[in-house]
Parts: C-alpha cells; sequence; structure tokens
C-alpha cells in the first residue's frame, strides 16, 4: 500500500465509461483499515487535535490490556508511515466484517506474503522475525493480536466510525446529484482531482498509474486515516482507494454517549418547530434548506439545529461555505420510529371475528 503523507509525486487512476458507472463507496467502515490507519496515528502527532477524545484512552487501554509491547514489536513495523506496507493486511474481504478479513489474511498464499514482506523490508527496517509471518502458524497468531487490537482500541469507539461514515456518505451523495460521478469524485478532499480521464492524487510518494480496466473503484472513507488517501501497492488486485472523512475541522461532533445522549435532552425536541427541523434534515439539508422546509426562519432553524446536535441526533459539517446537516443514527431511530406510530394510528382497527 502506498501511503500519500508526504509531497512527492502522484497516483493516477484511469477510468473509462465503464469505470465511473462501476465507481462505489463502501456502505460500512473496513475494519482492517480502520485498524492500519489508527496505527499510523499513534506514529505522528499530525492531526492529533482531530482525535483528541481517541487518542489517550486508547494508549491506556493498551496498556491495561498488555498490548503496548506486542503493536511495538508486531504492528508498527508491520504498517508503518511510510511509503509501503503489505496489501496482503487489508483484504477486499474486510468489507464484509474484521472477522471475514482475519480469514482472508489466514489464507493469503505464502509466497504473496514472503513477496510483500520484502518490498517492506526495502522501505523500511523490518524485523527479522517477521519474515515468520509466511508461515500460517505466524498469521494465526497475527490475526489474534490484530483483533486484540481491535476489541481494545476501535471496538470502544466503533459508533464514532459507523457515525462519521454515514454522515460521510450523506455528503458523497449530494455530490453525485449535483454532478454526477465526476461530482462525487471532485469532492474526495484537496489532494485528490478529477482530469479527465484520470482521478488523480498529489502528494503520493510515489508515481503510480493504476488502469481500472472496467474493474471500477470502490472509494472506502476511513475515520481513522488523516489528509493523506491510501490505496493498494499492486495494481492487480481489486482497486480501492481509502480517504479521510476529516476534510475540515466539524462545527460539532456526533453526540453518541455521556451527556446529551440520554433522555434529558431528549425532552427538548418535542416542540413541533424543532420537530420539523429535524424532519428536514432527512436527506441532508443546509441551514438555509431546513429552515424553508421547516417553515421557519434561518435564525431560529439555527437555534433548533444546535439543540437538535447537542442531543445527538444530528451532525454538523461544513461543506464549502455552507454547514450541512444530517441525521445521526439516533435520529434517524427516532424519526422512523414516529413513522411507524403514525402509520399505525392512522390504521383503522383490526377485530378478530365475532364469537
Amino acid at each position: 500500500m502506498s501511503q500519500v503523507e508526504r509531497v512527492m509525486a502522484v497516483l493516477r487512476f484511469h477510468f473509462s465509461a465503464e469505470d465511473l458507472a462501476r465507481t462505489r463507496v463502501a456502505a460500512a467502515p473496513h475494519p482492517l483499515w480502520e485498524i492500519a490507519s489508527s496505527l499510523h496515528r499513534f506514529q505522528t502527532p499530525a492531526g492529533r487535535w482531530a482525535y483528541a477524545h481517541w487518542y489517550g484512552p486508547a494508549r491506556e487501554r493498551l496498556r491495561e490490556a498488555g498490548l503496548e509491547d506486542v503493536v511495538r514489536r508486531v504492528l508498527l513495523p508491520l504498517f508503518p508511515r511510510a511509503s509501503y506496507f503489505p496489501d496482503f493486511l487489508t483484504p477486499l474481504e474486510g468489507t464484509a466484517g474484521l472477522e471475514a478479513g482475519l480469514e482472508a489474511i489466514l489464507r493469503t498464499p505464502s509466497d504473496q506474503v514472503a513477496a510483500e514482506l520484502a518490498a517492506l523490508a526495502r522501505v523500511t527496517r523490518m524485523p527479522a522475525r517477521l519474515a515468520r509471518l509466511t508461515e500460517r502458524e505466524a498469521r494465526v497468531e497475527l490475526v489474534g493480536i490484530l483483533r486484540a487490537y481491535h476489541r481494545t482500541v476501535i471496538a470502544p469507539h466503533e459508533e464514532w466510525v459507523r457515525e462519521s461514515l454515514h454522515t460521510e456518505r450523506i455528503r458523497l451523495a449530494r455530490h453525485l446529484l449535483d454532478g454526477g460521478t465526476e461530482g462525487l469524485l471532485e469532492g474526495l478532499g484537496p489532494t485528490v482531482r478529477w482530469k479527465h480521464p484520470c482521478l488523480e492524487i498529489s502528494a503520493y510518494p510515489t508515481e503510480h498509474e493504476i488502469h481500472l480496466a472496467g474493474r471500477g473503484l470502490l472509494l472506502i472513507p476511513s475515520y481513522f486515516c488523516w489528509k493523506g488517501p491510501i490505496s493498494l501497492a499492486d495494481p492487480e488486485l481489486p482497486p480501492v482507494l481509502i480517504y479521510s472523512q476529516h476534510h475540515e475541522t466539524p462545527t460539532g461532533p456526533p453526540r453518541t454517549g455521556g451527556e446529551g445522549a440520554g433522555s434529558p435532552p431528549l425532552q427538548v425536541l418535542l416542540g413541533r418547530a424543532r420537530a420539523a427541523v429535524l424532519q428536514a434534515t432527512a436527506a441532508g439539508a443546509t441551514t438555509t434548506e431546513a429552515a424553508r422546509r421547516a417553515g421557519v426562519t434561518p435564525a431560529t432553524a439555527t437555534h433548533h439545529t444546535t439543540a437538535l446536535r447537542d442531543a445527538g441526533l444530528i451532525s454538523s459539517h461544513r461543506h464549502g461555505n455552507t454547514v450541512i446537516h444530517t441525521l445521526t443514527l439516533m435520529g434517524e431511530t427516532m424519526l422512523s420510529k414516529n413513522r411507524q406510530e403514525a402509520l399505525q394510528g392512522a390504521s383503522p382497527a383490526r377485530h378478530g371475528p365475532r364469537a
């Protein structure tokens, strides 16, 4: 895998019309890419402010779980913040979940593992003991370490990760509606540029050309990837682009626990106007759009979106000169439940046969 975090060269994906039609966005987080990107966060202070809620607690959990040493000896050398780390560590099967991805690592042919470890040794100092990963027994041990790492530092924040992906998919949907697939590709971040028929990623460690050849491109937004997109090094593997969801500072992070996530904050939503503003954000909306749909003034909409955000029902992110409000998973659940109750209330009563 090649990682974009230094000003160097350009990665180009070459598209055909078929590739544009087959470009899609991951529907769920890829746990192994999140593991890789989170390990990079431990290797640099860059962007640490964006993960302040995670970084300290994650280090403490690793200490408490007795994983600090194995992370330092095994995982950090395998996932260096460098121009390359092995492709077999983030298989496509991970889109189906952590266990599917770990099973794919176990199934990786030994000759592929050997070749990729040799490539890793050419760009960084790799401990000699990692050469044993060509043996299945050593990969079984590695899979156990990856599972423990995920359980310790990723799983406790999984709701944040899913919430962030949910918001990003809504943001990309707006780009798709406004500009088609090319508009979607243009909206992937400051280092990504659509220059027909190529998607160019600047500041890449090495010149890299990937001809999609009808395979399309899978876009995988990553919570822990910071700034620089990442792609697989082997152009013959299914094409993916992992990129950071943190393009700009959010105006308000999603609230998923603690104060603001329980019953008392939700009581402020009983008013008709606030409920209308919540409904207005169902498909994503700017403050002006939410005000128009809800039939309130922009100032009133601003007041209500602040309360809704503090209650954990919407999240707000800056998009250019505007702020986009989208439902959180909790907000979606609340609206869905209200719709179901409304439908049940409107349905005629059903009676059984008379005795």
